[in-house]
Order: structure tokens, then C-alpha cells, then sequence
């Protein structure tokens, strides 16, 4: 359980200061009545209304901090989502075992075989994240960040998910799977081609709005349905790892202290670990055996065999590693690198993406929204100092 990690996040409460930007969270918001992860993010401590506190951290190395813990809440609390329905059934996480759900579990295992170990593990790590980034900015006497107060999204309603509210929202995704091409272009870079458009490997993924875990019992059949559901998970714990494969090198650039830019970067690339796994899996979706699928209840999502259709190298399904592109200039080879890496508005851009995700779709209180976009704002405005 997360108790034997520790349990003392304290509600983050915020006032600003800087001219024309809005203040919020004004009044201490408790989390009474709320869950996140079966309860083990409510704070024990809560803040009362004052200036955020960094502490011995600067002022920019806190808010990145900030703005990760944030992030790897957010992920935390997707990932024990899909280990409930979809996971290995280990009592180390928080709400396990709940029995999962067996059709959805063998759908996955299509795509691998071992896909709830990894399942399982992946939300493990993101839970040793925050947890590990909000204990450290507690020992520097920085505020920590609790955002238990917004879990209030309902849960799938399928057997095997508990019926606690959520952060965030697996039913109703619109997921970008350019990612997918980006990384086997060989030609461009968006550092580079901020305008260019790469394609999409699922197209129907990136419309309307898909769910990646069955929203109830009814959704198990018919057959080609639950595997269309495992399809979408598949190519959406793609498009989640590559985003924080590429914030952590992001926002390693704007660090001052030397220990808070050694946590970016060993955590950084535990991410890419994550996303290279799940790169490999999605392509099982898009092959032989499974592919061509159609979702018969839902004509608009196809999954193709994307070796014949359309084919070719920015679609082979094992061309899984960074084809090499332009990196930094056109004047320099090409390089095998994590895209993007680009700092300016790397936190804020993430946040655009997870929201444009639909993620938070059933969140009603505009006050989450503001705080992301302030933590972001924070992190984005952290400078290098000279030390």
C-alpha cells in the first residue's frame, strides 16, 4: 500500500503575487469526503492561506518540482485505473486486488502477453514519483502538492474498478497517436518544424471521444469491441510515456541546484524506459494477427495493419527505436534523440495535451484548471541562475 511509503502530502494553497496573474485556492480546501487511490493522497497536514513556501530550494527549482509532482499525480491516478481492470493483481498498490476484469486482462494480453506485469509496474513507478518528489520538497521546507480535492470524476462502473473518484477520465480519450510517426521520421523534428503536421497512426483515435477500459460490464462483448477498448489503451500508454520522456529533458534545463537536476534526470529516463515498452506493444495492435479491427460498435475507429496500409518505414510496426533526425540545426548529422526536448513552454504544453486528451473531461471545478495552468505558468518562468 502507499502508506508504507509514506503518507504526509500536504494541500498545496497558493497566493500570487505577481502583478495581473489570478490568485486562487484562497480558503484551505480540506479533501473530506473525497478518495484518490483508495485515500492515500488525502493530506495529513494542511497549509492555511499564505505565500507558497519554497524553502531552502530556489524559487524556479521548486516550481519544476511542483509541476512534476503534479504531472506524476495525474499519472498515478491513470495508471491504477487501467492496474485495476487491466494489472496484475499485487496487493502492493493502493485498491489491490479488486479480481481485475478477466476479458479486458485477455484482450490486452494480445497485445503481450505480459502486459499487466507491465501495467502493474508502470503505475508503481509513477506512484514512486510523486511521492519521492513531494517528500523531497517537504525536507527543504517547500510546499507539497495534494490534489486529492479534485478527484471527483466517477469510475468505470465495470467489475474490478473501484468506486472511488478519479482525477482523470479513461473513457472518453481523444488520443494523438502522431507520436507514433514522429518518432520514425527520419526528416523532421517539431523543435525544429514547430508547423509541420505529422500523421497519425490511428486516425479514428485522434476523433471523437474512445474509452481505453470497459465503462461497464456491457462493454465486454461483443468480442471485437473489448479488443478495439485494448487497442485504444495500447496506443494511449504510448502517447502518455513519450510526453513525460520528453518533459523531464525539458524541464532539466531550467534547473539551478545540482541534486534537483540529478532527480530530473534519473527519473527522466525511467519515463523513456516506460514509453519504449509501450511503443513495442501498441505496434501489436496495428499487425498481425489483430489487425485489420474494426470496433462494431463504433464504425469510425480502425485499427489497420499499418505494415500494408499505408506501409512503409514511418509505419513498420518493429521500427520501435528514434529513427535519427535533424537535432538542434539542419548543419549538424542527424541524430537518434527524444522529440521534443525544446524548454520554452515544455510544462504548459503538457498540460494542453492532457486536457486536449480528454483526461478531465467530467471535472467541474474550474479551480483544478487554474491551478495547472499555474504550476505550469511557474515551472515554464523557472530561470537557470547562476550559481
Amino acid at each position: 500500500m502507499l502508506g508504507k511509503r509514506g503518507n504526509n502530502v500536504m494541500q498545496l494553497n497558493r497566493k500570487k503575487t505577481t502583478e495581473g496573474r489570478r490568485s486562487f485556492l484562497k480558503k484551505s480546501l480540506t479533501a473530506a469526503g473525497t478518495a484518490t487511490m483508495g485515500g492515500a493522497l488525502l493530506g495529513t497536514s494542511v497549509k492555511a492561506f499564505a505565500e507558497e513556501s519554497s524553502g531552502s530550494l530556489r524559487k524556479g527549482d521548486a516550481a519544476i518540482l511542483r509541476f512534476l509532482a503534479a504531472a506524476e499525480i495525474i499519472e498515478s491516478d491513470l495508471w491504477l485505473q487501467y492496474a485495476e481492470l487491466g494489472g496484475t493483481q499485487l496487493s502492493d498498490l493502493p485498491g489491490l486486488p479488486t479480481g481485475g476484469s478477466a476479458i479486458y486482462m485477455a484482450k490486452l494480453e494480445l497485445l503481450d502477453s505480459d502486459l499487466p506485469q507491465y501495467i502493474h509496474d508502470n503505475a508503481d513507478d509513477e506512484i514512486s514519483h510523486f511521492m519521492f518528489i513531494n517528500a523531497y520538497l517537504a525536507s527543504k521546507g517547500a510546499d507539497t502538492v495534494d490534489l486529492s480535492h479534485f478527484a471527483t470524476i466517477p469510475s468505470s462502473k465495470a467489475t474490478g474498478a473501484n468506486q472511488i473518484g478519479r482525477l482523470t477520465n479513461l473513457m472518453e480519450l481523444t488520443v494523438d497517436t502522431s507520436w507514433y510517426t514522429r518518432y520514425r521520421d527520419g526528416d523532421h523534428n517539431p523543435d525544429l518544424d514547430p508547423s509541420f503536421t505529422f500523421e497519425q497512426a490511428v486516425k479514428g483515435l485522434a476523433k471523437g471521444k474512445h474509452p481505453a477500459i470497459p465503462r461497464s460490464d456491457n462493454d465486454l462483448s461483443p468480442s471485437d469491441h473489448i479488443q478495439a477498448i485494448a487497442n485504444t489503451a495500447g496506443f494511449h500508454f504510448g502517447f502518455i510515456e513519450q510526453g513525460g520522456s520528453s518533459l523531464y529533458p525539458s524541464l532539466a534545463q531550467r534547473v539551478t541546484d545540482p541534486e534537483v537536476l540529478r532527480i530530473l534526470l534519473s527519473i527522466g529516463p525511467t519515463e523513456t524506459a516506460h514509453f519504449q515498452t509501450w511503443h513495442d506493444k501498441a505496434g501489436n495492435a496495428v499487425s498481425d494477427p489483430l489487425a485489420p479491427l474494426t470496433d462494431p460498435n463504433d464504425a469510425t475507429l480502425v485499427f489497420p495493419n499499418l505494415n500494408v496500409n499505408p506501409g512503409g518505414e514511418e509505419f513498420q510496426t518493429n521500427l520501435i527505436m528514434p529513427e535519427p533526425c535533424p537535432f538542434l540545426s539542419r548543419m549538424f548529422p542527424v541524430c537518434s534523440i527524444i522529440r521534443p526536448t525544446a524548454t520554452k513552454g515544455a510544462a504548459m504544453g503538457a498540460v494542453k495535451a492532457l486536457t486536449a486528451d480528454g483526461l478531465f473531461n467530467g471535472q467541474t471545478n474550474k479551480e483544478f484548471f487554474e491551478l495547472l495552468r499555474d504550476l505550469a505558468e511557474d515551472a515554464d518562468e523557472a530561470q537557470r541562475e547562476c550559481v
